[in-house]
């Protein structure tokens, strides 16, 4: 598409009202609600559903899941509506920032994975399962939840490629390279094998 023919105008309402509904915190209202405290001063400090578990509030947690990919799933749904999927892909991309870099926290928020498999899932489904499977098998081989996303990101523009669209994976490009900066400290602790593993509690 050329860049003429973009309605640049409908694309910053979408990526803005990605953003908004990107930042919910759901994760520090769960913790919060099951008794945890502040999530973000626990392990990782991110306010992601990975965190949320090592509180050892298992709902919490789930829920944090549940409602952070549904949050990237009503973003791009709604974009699309009214419109197409341009706007799509630029609220998919608001509400995966806004999870990372919420306005109301300071900027600090989660690291994007639950979000990027609720975009994922709105804008081509057999492409996010193929994410989500992938997850799965590297969570169930090596029992690390940021190691499964590493490679489950990097994948996702591969998987998008084949079965959704050149926009989509373009997408999910810039995705992947947001997810590896976001686990940075994930990944040193990868490299000297300190990284927790799926289930291990936290200390407050």
């Amino acid at each position: 598409m050329a860049f003429d023919a973009i309605n640049w105008p409908a694309c910053g309402m979408s990526l803005a009202g990605g953003y908004l509904l990107g930042s919910i915190p759901f994760g520090l209202i769960f913790a919060y609600i099951a008794g945890a405290g502040d999530v973000r001063k626990i392990g990782s400090h991110s306010i992601g559903a990975t965190n949320v578990l090592r509180t050892g509030k298992y709902w919490a947690a789930a829920a944090t899941l549940l409602f952070d990919a549904a949050k990237g799933v009503a973003a791009v749904l709604i974009a699309a509506r009214f419109y197409g999927d341009t706007g799509a892909a630029f609220a998919a991309l608001g509400a995966f920032l806004g999870h990372l870099f919420p306005v109301w926290l300071g900027f600090k928020g989660g690291k994007g994975i639950a979000v990027a498999l609720g975009v994922t899932l709105a804008l081509a489904w057999p492409a996010a399962l193929a994410m989500l499977a992938t997850w799965i098998a590297a969570a169930a081989i090596w029992r690390i939840s940021s190691l499964a996303a590493l490679i489950a990101a990097v994948l996702a523009p591969v998987y998008m490629y084949f079965l959704s669209t050149p926009l989509n994976a373009l997408l999910t490009i810039v995705l992947a390279v947001l997810v590896f900066i976001m686990h940075r400290a994930n990944i040193a602790r990868l490299l000297n094998g300190t990284e927790p593993r799926i289930g291990a509690k936290s200390a407050a």
